[in-house]
């Protein structure tokens, strides 16, 4: 099995280079004001990570990577 950890650093690196700037901005748009008003423990990370998918989704349905 693969750590955590190391999926963890592979998905940030598919993030940052190969979604769309315009899908990132998206996606902090919506996430970044619940993490600043939302203290770390009492984040629902689940929650998070749901809206994530959903606008990158949303955003992506029509494109196909290469």
């Amino acid at each position: 099995m693969i750590p955590i950890e190391v999926e963890h650093r592979i998905a940030t690196y598919f993030l940052h280079r190969y979604l769309p700037s315009e899908v990132m901005i998206k996606v902090e748009e919506k996430l970044l004001p619940t993490c600043i008003r939302t203290a770390d423990e009492d984040l629902d990370c689940d929650e998070l990570v749901k809206w994530a998918i959903e606008i990158i989704d949303s955003l992506l349905e029509n494109n196909k990577f290469r």
